[in-house]
Protein backbone atom coordinates (compact mmCIF):
# COMPACT_ATOMS: atom_id res chain seq x y z
CA UNK A 1 0.00 0.00 0.00
CA UNK A 2 2.81 2.39 0.95
CA UNK A 3 4.78 1.66 -2.25
CA UNK A 4 1.66 2.15 -4.39
CA UNK A 5 0.98 5.51 -2.70
CA UNK A 6 4.54 6.68 -3.30
CA UNK A 7 4.50 5.52 -6.91
CA UNK A 8 1.25 7.38 -7.58
CA UNK A 9 2.93 10.66 -6.58
CA UNK A 10 5.61 10.28 -9.26
CA UNK A 11 4.78 12.01 -12.57
CA UNK A 12 1.46 13.12 -10.99
CA UNK A 13 -0.41 16.38 -11.57
CA UNK A 14 0.94 17.63 -8.26
CA UNK A 15 4.49 16.85 -9.42
CA UNK A 16 4.04 19.23 -12.35
CA UNK A 17 2.49 21.90 -10.10
CA UNK A 18 5.43 21.51 -7.74
CA UNK A 19 7.75 21.93 -10.73
CA UNK A 20 6.03 25.22 -11.61
CA UNK A 21 6.48 26.49 -8.03
CA UNK A 22 10.13 25.46 -8.10
CA UNK A 23 10.68 27.38 -11.35
CA UNK A 24 9.10 30.51 -9.85
CA UNK A 25 11.25 30.23 -6.73
CA UNK A 26 14.34 29.74 -8.86
CA UNK A 27 13.44 32.74 -11.03
CA UNK A 28 13.13 35.08 -8.06
CA UNK A 29 16.02 33.68 -6.01
CA UNK A 30 18.24 33.49 -9.09
CA UNK A 31 18.77 37.25 -8.87
CA UNK A 32 21.71 36.47 -6.60
CA UNK A 33 23.64 35.08 -9.54
CA UNK A 34 22.97 37.86 -12.04
CA UNK A 35 22.54 41.25 -10.34
CA UNK A 36 26.23 41.54 -9.53
CA UNK A 37 27.11 41.23 -13.25
CA UNK A 38 24.93 44.21 -14.16
CA UNK A 39 26.18 46.21 -11.18
CA UNK A 40 29.86 45.57 -12.03
CA UNK A 41 30.53 48.89 -13.88
CA UNK A 42 28.69 50.95 -11.25
CA UNK A 43 30.47 49.21 -8.38
CA UNK A 44 33.84 49.63 -10.10
CA UNK A 45 33.22 53.35 -10.47
CA UNK A 46 31.83 53.77 -6.94
CA UNK A 47 34.80 52.13 -5.22
CA UNK A 48 37.49 53.19 -7.72
CA UNK A 49 38.92 49.72 -8.32
CA UNK A 50 40.25 47.71 -11.28
CA UNK A 51 38.13 45.46 -13.47
CA UNK A 52 39.59 42.34 -11.84
CA UNK A 53 38.85 43.71 -8.36
CA UNK A 54 35.33 44.66 -9.39
CA UNK A 55 34.83 41.05 -10.52
CA UNK A 56 35.57 39.73 -7.02
CA UNK A 57 31.98 40.11 -5.70
CA UNK A 58 30.85 37.82 -8.50
CA UNK A 59 33.60 35.34 -7.63
CA UNK A 60 32.63 35.43 -3.95
CA UNK A 61 28.96 35.01 -4.84
CA UNK A 62 29.73 31.94 -6.94
CA UNK A 63 31.82 30.42 -4.15
CA UNK A 64 28.99 31.00 -1.70
CA UNK A 65 26.51 29.67 -4.25
CA UNK A 66 28.54 26.50 -4.74
CA UNK A 67 29.28 25.76 -1.09
CA UNK A 68 25.76 26.74 -0.11
CA UNK A 69 24.33 24.30 -2.65
CA UNK A 70 26.21 21.38 -1.08
CA UNK A 71 25.36 22.39 2.50
CA UNK A 72 21.68 22.99 1.75
CA UNK A 73 21.59 19.81 -0.36
CA UNK A 74 22.63 17.82 2.72
CA UNK A 75 19.86 19.47 4.70
CA UNK A 76 17.35 18.61 1.96
CA UNK A 77 18.46 14.94 1.99
CA UNK A 78 17.78 14.83 5.74
CA UNK A 79 14.87 17.19 6.37
CA UNK A 80 13.16 17.92 3.05
CA UNK A 81 13.11 21.09 0.99
CA UNK A 82 10.81 23.51 2.85
CA UNK A 83 12.76 24.76 5.88
CA UNK A 84 16.10 24.99 4.07
CA UNK A 85 14.38 27.17 1.45
CA UNK A 86 12.76 29.35 4.15
CA UNK A 87 16.08 29.90 5.91
CA UNK A 88 17.92 30.59 2.67
CA UNK A 89 15.28 33.14 1.62
CA UNK A 90 15.83 35.15 4.79
CA UNK A 91 19.60 34.97 4.31
CA UNK A 92 19.27 36.12 0.68
CA UNK A 93 17.09 39.11 1.54
CA UNK A 94 19.36 40.17 4.40
CA UNK A 95 22.37 39.81 2.09
CA UNK A 96 21.02 42.39 -0.34
CA UNK A 97 20.11 44.77 2.47
CA UNK A 98 23.61 44.46 3.96
CA UNK A 99 25.27 44.86 0.53
CA UNK A 100 23.34 48.08 -0.05
CA UNK A 101 25.16 49.61 2.93
CA UNK A 102 28.66 48.37 1.99
CA UNK A 103 31.35 50.98 2.78
CA UNK A 104 33.96 49.36 0.53
CA UNK A 105 34.43 46.68 -2.12
CA UNK A 106 35.53 43.95 0.30
CA UNK A 107 32.45 44.40 2.47
CA UNK A 108 30.31 44.27 -0.67
CA UNK A 109 32.11 41.12 -1.87
CA UNK A 110 31.78 39.32 1.48
CA UNK A 111 28.06 40.11 1.60
CA UNK A 112 27.71 38.47 -1.81
CA UNK A 113 29.70 35.41 -0.80
CA UNK A 114 28.47 34.72 2.72
CA UNK A 115 24.82 35.82 2.34
CA UNK A 116 23.61 36.42 -1.21
CA UNK A 117 25.44 33.48 -2.78
CA UNK A 118 24.48 31.05 -0.02
CA UNK A 119 20.86 32.21 0.06
CA UNK A 120 20.46 32.08 -3.70
CA UNK A 121 22.02 28.59 -3.82
CA UNK A 122 18.91 27.02 -2.30
CA UNK A 123 16.92 27.91 -5.42
CA UNK A 124 19.15 25.97 -7.80
CA UNK A 125 20.81 22.61 -7.02
CA UNK A 126 18.62 21.71 -3.99
CA UNK A 127 15.43 22.44 -5.94
CA UNK A 128 16.71 20.44 -8.92
CA UNK A 129 17.56 17.50 -6.65
CA UNK A 130 14.13 17.69 -5.01
CA UNK A 131 12.22 17.83 -8.30
CA UNK A 132 14.22 14.89 -9.69
CA UNK A 133 12.60 12.72 -6.99
CA UNK A 134 9.15 13.41 -8.44
CA UNK A 135 9.85 12.19 -11.99
CA UNK A 136 11.26 9.06 -13.65
CA UNK A 137 10.23 8.80 -17.31
CA UNK A 138 10.32 12.58 -17.81
CA UNK A 139 13.17 13.28 -15.41
CA UNK A 140 15.39 14.90 -18.05
CA UNK A 141 12.81 17.44 -19.16
CA UNK A 142 11.67 18.07 -15.55
CA UNK A 143 15.23 18.76 -14.37
CA UNK A 144 15.82 20.99 -17.40
CA UNK A 145 12.64 22.97 -16.81
CA UNK A 146 13.52 23.41 -13.13
CA UNK A 147 16.99 24.64 -14.12
CA UNK A 148 15.35 27.13 -16.49
CA UNK A 149 14.33 29.22 -13.50
CA UNK A 150 17.94 30.28 -13.13
CA UNK A 151 18.04 31.43 -16.75
CA UNK A 152 14.62 33.06 -16.62
CA UNK A 153 16.14 35.03 -13.76
CA UNK A 154 19.08 35.87 -16.00
CA UNK A 155 16.78 36.96 -18.82
CA UNK A 156 14.43 39.05 -16.68
CA UNK A 157 16.49 40.51 -13.84
CA UNK A 158 19.35 42.30 -15.71
CA UNK A 159 17.16 44.91 -17.50
CA UNK A 160 15.25 45.54 -14.26
CA UNK A 161 18.43 45.88 -12.21
CA UNK A 162 20.06 48.09 -14.86
CA UNK A 163 16.97 50.35 -14.96
CA UNK A 164 16.96 50.91 -11.23
CA UNK A 165 20.72 51.33 -10.99
CA UNK A 166 20.43 54.08 -13.60
CA UNK A 167 17.44 55.78 -12.01
CA UNK A 168 17.90 55.39 -8.22
CA UNK A 169 21.45 54.03 -7.81
CA UNK A 170 22.94 50.64 -7.02
CA UNK A 171 22.53 50.91 -3.24
CA UNK A 172 18.78 51.54 -3.32
CA UNK A 173 18.42 48.84 -5.98
CA UNK A 174 20.06 46.22 -3.77
CA UNK A 175 17.93 47.21 -0.78
CA UNK A 176 14.74 46.87 -2.83
CA UNK A 177 15.77 43.45 -4.17
CA UNK A 178 16.29 42.18 -0.63
CA UNK A 179 12.82 43.21 0.53
CA UNK A 180 11.16 41.82 -2.60
CA UNK A 181 12.84 38.40 -2.25
CA UNK A 182 11.69 37.94 1.34
CA UNK A 183 8.09 38.99 0.62
CA UNK A 184 7.73 36.97 -2.59
CA UNK A 185 9.63 33.77 -1.80
CA UNK A 186 8.47 32.81 1.69
CA UNK A 187 4.87 31.94 0.66
CA UNK A 188 6.16 29.90 -2.29
CA UNK A 189 8.55 27.95 -0.07
CA UNK A 190 5.73 26.99 2.29
CA UNK A 191 3.76 25.63 -0.68
CA UNK A 192 6.33 22.79 -0.99
CA UNK A 193 5.43 21.15 2.32
CA UNK A 194 4.44 17.77 0.84
CA UNK A 195 7.21 15.19 1.34
CA UNK A 196 9.03 14.01 -1.78
CA UNK A 197 8.37 10.41 -2.91
CA UNK A 198 10.79 8.03 -1.23
CA UNK A 199 13.27 6.14 -3.37
CA UNK A 200 13.53 2.48 -2.40
CA UNK A 201 16.85 1.11 -1.25
CA UNK A 202 16.78 -1.24 -4.25
CA UNK A 203 16.64 1.71 -6.62
CA UNK A 204 19.55 3.35 -4.87
CA UNK A 205 21.57 0.15 -5.01
CA UNK A 206 20.76 -0.26 -8.68
CA UNK A 207 22.04 3.22 -9.42
CA UNK A 208 25.23 2.60 -7.49
CA UNK A 209 25.78 -0.73 -9.24
CA UNK A 210 25.08 0.94 -12.56
CA UNK A 211 28.05 3.20 -11.98
CA UNK A 212 30.32 0.17 -11.90
CA UNK A 213 28.83 -1.63 -14.89
CA UNK A 214 28.27 1.32 -17.21
CA UNK A 215 31.38 3.42 -16.59
CA UNK A 216 33.67 1.22 -14.52
CA UNK A 217 34.21 3.96 -11.94
CA UNK A 218 33.32 4.16 -8.27
CA UNK A 219 30.70 6.77 -7.32
CA UNK A 220 33.29 9.08 -5.79
CA UNK A 221 35.65 8.71 -8.75
CA UNK A 222 32.86 9.56 -11.18
CA UNK A 223 31.90 12.52 -8.99
CA UNK A 224 35.47 13.78 -9.20
CA UNK A 225 35.65 13.41 -12.97
CA UNK A 226 32.35 15.25 -13.36
CA UNK A 227 33.61 18.01 -11.08
CA UNK A 228 36.69 18.57 -13.25
CA UNK A 229 34.53 18.62 -16.36
CA UNK A 230 32.18 21.09 -14.68
CA UNK A 231 35.01 23.48 -13.87
CA UNK A 232 36.26 23.35 -17.46
CA UNK A 233 32.96 24.06 -19.16
CA UNK A 234 32.03 26.88 -16.81
CA UNK A 235 35.35 28.72 -16.94
CA UNK A 236 34.64 28.88 -20.66
CA UNK A 237 30.98 29.78 -20.12
CA UNK A 238 31.76 32.61 -17.70
CA UNK A 239 33.65 34.79 -20.19
CA UNK A 240 30.58 35.99 -22.13
CA UNK A 241 28.15 35.70 -19.23
CA UNK A 242 30.17 37.66 -16.68
CA UNK A 243 31.85 40.21 -18.93
CA UNK A 244 29.47 40.86 -21.82
CA UNK A 245 28.13 44.04 -20.15
CA UNK A 246 31.61 45.44 -19.53
CA UNK A 247 32.79 44.21 -22.96
CA UNK A 248 30.09 46.20 -24.74
CA UNK A 249 30.97 49.24 -22.66
CA UNK A 250 34.63 48.95 -23.70
CA UNK A 251 33.66 48.63 -27.37
CA UNK A 252 31.68 51.86 -27.12
CA UNK A 253 28.22 50.29 -27.44
CA UNK A 254 27.21 51.11 -23.86
CA UNK A 255 26.48 48.92 -20.85
CA UNK A 256 22.74 48.90 -21.57
CA UNK A 257 23.46 47.08 -24.84
CA UNK A 258 25.49 44.55 -22.88
CA UNK A 259 22.61 44.02 -20.45
CA UNK A 260 20.30 43.41 -23.42
CA UNK A 261 22.74 40.86 -24.85
CA UNK A 262 22.94 39.10 -21.50
CA UNK A 263 19.16 38.88 -21.37
CA UNK A 264 19.07 37.62 -24.98
CA UNK A 265 21.78 35.06 -24.20
CA UNK A 266 19.95 33.71 -21.19
CA UNK A 267 16.57 33.84 -22.89
CA UNK A 268 17.85 31.53 -25.62
CA UNK A 269 19.47 29.51 -22.84
CA UNK A 270 15.96 28.71 -21.60
CA UNK A 271 15.11 27.22 -25.00
CA UNK A 272 18.37 25.28 -24.89
CA UNK A 273 17.68 23.87 -21.43
CA UNK A 274 14.26 22.56 -22.37
CA UNK A 275 15.57 21.14 -25.63
CA UNK A 276 18.51 19.52 -23.88
CA UNK A 277 16.18 17.92 -21.35
CA UNK A 278 14.16 16.44 -24.19
CA UNK A 279 17.35 15.14 -25.83
CA UNK A 280 18.67 13.75 -22.52
CA UNK A 281 15.49 11.69 -22.03
CA UNK A 282 16.38 9.99 -25.34
CA UNK A 283 20.19 9.98 -25.56
CA UNK A 284 21.20 10.24 -21.91
CA UNK A 285 23.02 12.96 -20.00
CA UNK A 286 26.57 12.24 -21.21
CA UNK A 287 25.82 12.45 -24.94
CA UNK A 288 23.76 15.60 -24.41
CA UNK A 289 26.57 17.18 -22.39
CA UNK A 290 29.11 16.48 -25.12
CA UNK A 291 26.84 18.04 -27.76
CA UNK A 292 26.39 21.19 -25.69
CA UNK A 293 30.11 21.46 -24.96
CA UNK A 294 31.09 21.17 -28.64
CA UNK A 295 28.56 23.83 -29.68
CA UNK A 296 29.62 26.18 -26.89
CA UNK A 297 33.18 26.03 -28.21
CA UNK A 298 31.90 27.06 -31.65
CA UNK A 299 30.19 30.12 -30.17
CA UNK A 300 33.33 31.17 -28.28
CA UNK A 301 35.31 31.00 -31.51
CA UNK A 302 32.70 33.26 -33.15
CA UNK A 303 33.25 35.88 -30.43
CA UNK A 304 36.93 35.90 -31.42
CA UNK A 305 36.10 36.68 -35.04
CA UNK A 306 33.28 39.21 -34.86
CA UNK A 307 32.97 42.45 -32.87
CA UNK A 308 30.20 44.45 -34.56
CA UNK A 309 27.06 45.34 -32.61
CA UNK A 310 24.70 43.26 -34.74
CA UNK A 311 27.15 40.36 -34.79
CA UNK A 312 27.42 40.39 -31.00
CA UNK A 313 23.64 40.23 -30.64
CA UNK A 314 23.51 37.21 -32.97
CA UNK A 315 26.48 35.44 -31.35
CA UNK A 316 25.09 36.07 -27.87
CA UNK A 317 21.82 34.44 -28.92
CA UNK A 318 23.74 31.48 -30.38
CA UNK A 319 25.89 31.19 -27.27
CA UNK A 320 22.78 30.96 -25.12
CA UNK A 321 21.20 28.44 -27.46
CA UNK A 322 24.33 26.28 -27.48
CA UNK A 323 25.35 26.31 -23.81
CA UNK A 324 22.08 26.64 -21.92
CA UNK A 325 21.56 22.91 -21.46
CA UNK A 326 25.07 22.09 -20.27
CA UNK A 327 24.76 22.60 -16.50
CA UNK A 328 21.49 20.63 -16.03
CA UNK A 329 23.17 17.67 -17.75
CA UNK A 330 25.41 17.19 -14.71
CA UNK A 331 22.34 16.77 -12.49
CA UNK A 332 20.87 14.30 -14.99
CA UNK A 333 24.13 12.32 -15.10
CA UNK A 334 24.23 12.21 -11.30
CA UNK A 335 20.71 10.80 -11.20
CA UNK A 336 21.55 8.30 -13.97
CA UNK A 337 24.69 6.88 -12.38
CA UNK A 338 24.82 7.76 -8.66
CA UNK A 339 22.72 6.71 -5.62
CA UNK A 340 19.26 8.28 -5.45
CA UNK A 341 19.32 8.68 -1.66
CA UNK A 342 22.35 10.98 -2.01
CA UNK A 343 20.82 13.13 -4.75
CA UNK A 344 20.74 16.41 -2.82
CA UNK A 345 24.38 16.20 -1.77
CA UNK A 346 25.78 14.84 -5.04
CA UNK A 347 23.83 17.21 -7.29
CA UNK A 348 25.01 20.00 -5.00
CA UNK A 349 28.64 18.91 -5.43
CA UNK A 350 28.25 18.74 -9.21
CA UNK A 351 26.69 22.21 -9.29
CA UNK A 352 29.40 23.52 -6.93
CA UNK A 353 32.04 22.44 -9.44
CA UNK A 354 30.30 24.31 -12.26
CA UNK A 355 29.97 27.38 -10.08
CA UNK A 356 33.64 27.12 -9.09
CA UNK A 357 34.35 27.25 -12.80
CA UNK A 358 32.14 30.33 -13.18
CA UNK A 359 33.86 31.98 -10.22
CA UNK A 360 37.35 31.17 -11.50
CA UNK A 361 36.48 32.16 -15.04
CA UNK A 362 34.84 35.44 -14.00
CA UNK A 363 37.92 36.52 -12.08
CA UNK A 364 40.42 35.08 -14.58
CA UNK A 365 38.83 36.88 -17.53
CA UNK A 366 39.03 40.17 -15.64
CA UNK A 367 42.67 39.49 -14.76
CA UNK A 368 43.52 38.70 -18.39
CA UNK A 369 41.76 41.92 -19.45
CA UNK A 370 43.82 43.95 -16.96
CA UNK A 371 47.04 42.35 -18.25
CA UNK A 372 46.32 42.65 -21.99
CA UNK A 373 43.93 45.60 -22.24
CA UNK A 374 41.32 43.60 -24.18
CA UNK A 375 39.08 40.54 -23.95
CA UNK A 376 40.57 38.78 -26.99
CA UNK A 377 42.95 36.60 -24.94
CA UNK A 378 40.19 35.96 -22.39
CA UNK A 379 37.98 34.45 -25.10
CA UNK A 380 40.93 32.30 -26.20
CA UNK A 381 41.39 31.15 -22.61
CA UNK A 382 37.74 30.11 -22.60
CA UNK A 383 38.22 28.00 -25.72
CA UNK A 384 41.08 26.06 -24.09
CA UNK A 385 39.03 25.27 -20.98
CA UNK A 386 36.15 24.21 -23.21
CA UNK A 387 38.40 21.73 -25.01
CA UNK A 388 39.34 20.25 -21.62
CA UNK A 389 35.66 19.73 -20.79
CA UNK A 390 34.80 18.16 -24.14
CA UNK A 391 37.78 15.82 -23.88
CA UNK A 392 36.69 14.54 -20.45
CA UNK A 393 33.10 13.93 -21.57
CA UNK A 394 34.27 12.22 -24.75
CA UNK A 395 36.51 9.95 -22.64
CA UNK A 396 33.53 8.95 -20.49
CA UNK A 397 31.44 8.22 -23.58
CA UNK A 398 34.17 6.11 -25.16
CA UNK A 399 34.78 4.33 -21.85
CA UNK A 400 31.10 3.45 -21.57
CA UNK A 401 31.03 2.21 -25.15
CA UNK A 402 34.16 0.11 -24.63
CA UNK A 403 32.79 -1.45 -21.45
CA UNK A 404 29.49 -2.22 -23.13
CA UNK A 405 31.29 -3.96 -25.99
CA UNK A 406 33.41 -5.88 -23.50
CA UNK A 407 30.37 -7.08 -21.57
CA UNK A 408 28.64 -8.04 -24.80
CA UNK A 409 31.63 -10.08 -25.98
CA UNK A 410 31.93 -11.77 -22.58
CA UNK A 411 28.23 -12.65 -22.63
CA UNK A 412 28.51 -14.14 -26.12
CA UNK A 413 31.55 -16.23 -25.17
CA UNK A 414 29.77 -17.45 -22.03
CA UNK A 415 26.67 -18.35 -24.01
CA UNK A 416 28.76 -20.22 -26.61
CA UNK A 417 30.66 -22.17 -23.96
CA UNK A 418 27.48 -23.12 -22.13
Amino acid sequence: MFTTSVTSEIESSYAWIRLAIAVLLSTIGGVGMWSVIVALPAVQAAFGVTRAEASLPYTFAMIGFGLGGVFIGRLVDRFGIVWPIVGATIVLGLGYIVASRAPNLWFFAVAHGALIGVGSAATFAPLIADISQWFTRHRGIAVAICACGNYIAGASWPPVVQHYITTVGWRETHFGIGIFCIVAMLPLALALRRTSPLQTQTGADDNAAGTQTKLGLSPNALQGVLALAGVGCCVAMSMPQVHIVAYCGDLGYGVSRGAQMLSLMLGFGIVSRIGSGWIADRLGGLATLFLGSALQCVALLLYLGFHGLSSLYVISALFGLFQGGIVPCYAIIVREYLPANEAGTRVGIAMMATLAGMALGGWLSGEIFDLTGSYYAAFGNGVLWNVLNASIVLWLLLRRRSLRLGYLMTARVSARNS
